[in-house]
């Protein structure tokens, strides 16, 4: 059923003239009358009736007319809708955070407090390749983008944080080895920092001591934060630790860091703040 055939037929039967519908729709009587004479073939009722000179709407006419009344406002009012959809649409961001989740979001409040009217959609979802900006680490198997506009790369160290009343916390920097005997305050086997960790603890030739260990990155950082157990502190993607009951020391042995890339995706409708925010970004690191 096309669309123009409805039009055709509701300004007949708003007017119930269809001289004066094909003057309002700009069409000649024929051709109007052809429109509807289709439209009444192939929903296989009539939807007029004439009384003399004139044309009456039928039961079928007027129901039609009547849900019409209805649906044609609001197909009318789908290219507006779209107009301010996509206006949104270009102040929308679309960030993929895999990583760095702590150090992107205190960058997104900076970032909005310039441009208020900024909108951050943001997922954490390795199987997502469709958004402006990606921020992920080495390690992380994810859905790579078909274009890359920017890339950048930064090596993020990994501290090692201790009690501040503990013996570690006298020594400008620590060896993994010396610690091989403590507790540990890990992520979950399910977090690729945890990953990175694990694998740290084997090239230094042991397997960590759990205390305790969350899928929840704000967990760990609240159990580091009394002081119990050491755990690895990500330079960014924790951010600075300022806690007087904790300290981050510098791992001398073995090398301890690991890559965070930030990626500009070209997209076919892309955010007008997009690679400003990417810029904001990758200066704040």
């Amino acid at each position: 059923m096309e669309l123009e055939k409805l039009r055709y037929f509701y300004a007949a039967a708003r007017h119930e003239h269809i001289t004066r519908g094909a003057e309002e729709m700009h069409v000649a009587q024929p051709a109007l009358t052809k429109s509807i004479k289709q439209l009444e073939a192939e929903l296989g009722v009539p939807l007029f009736e004439k009384k003399g000179r004139n044309i009456h709407l039928t039961e079928f006419g007027k129901s039609l007319k009547e849900r019409l009344d209805k649906i044609l406002p609001e197909i009318d009012e789908i290219p507006k809708e779209m107009e301010k959809l996509k206006g949104q649409e270009s102040k929308t961001i679309k960030l993929n955070i895999l990583a760095a989740t702590n150090f992107v979001i205190s960058t997104i409040v900076q970032f909005q407090k310039k441009h208020h009217d900024c909108v951050i959609d943001f997922v954490q979802n390795e199987l997502k390749s469709d958004c402006d900006i990606g921020i992920y680490t080495n390690g992380v198997s994810r859905l790579k983008s078909n274009s890359v506009l920017k890339r950048c790369v930064k090596e993020e160290r990994i501290y090692l944080a201790v009690p501040a009343n503990s013996e570690y916390a006298k020594l400008d920097s620590v060896d993994l080895t010396e610690v091989r005997h403590e507790k540990f305050v890990m992520l979950s086997g399910s977090r690729a920092f945890r990953t990175i960790c694990d694998k740290l603890c084997t090239i230094a030739g042991f397997l960590p001591n759990i205390l305790f260990e969350s899928d929840s990155p704000s967990a760990v950082h609240n159990i580091i934060s009394t002081g119990s157990g050491i755990a690895f502190w990500p330079e960014y993607s924790w951010g600075t630790l300022k806690n007087k009951n904790v300290k981050l020391l510098p791992i001398k042995n073995p090398e301890c860091q690991r890559e965070l890339i930030i990626e500009l995706n070209k997209k076919d409708v892309q955010s007008k703040y997009a690679e400003e925010f990417y810029d904001f970004l990758t200066e704040k690191i």
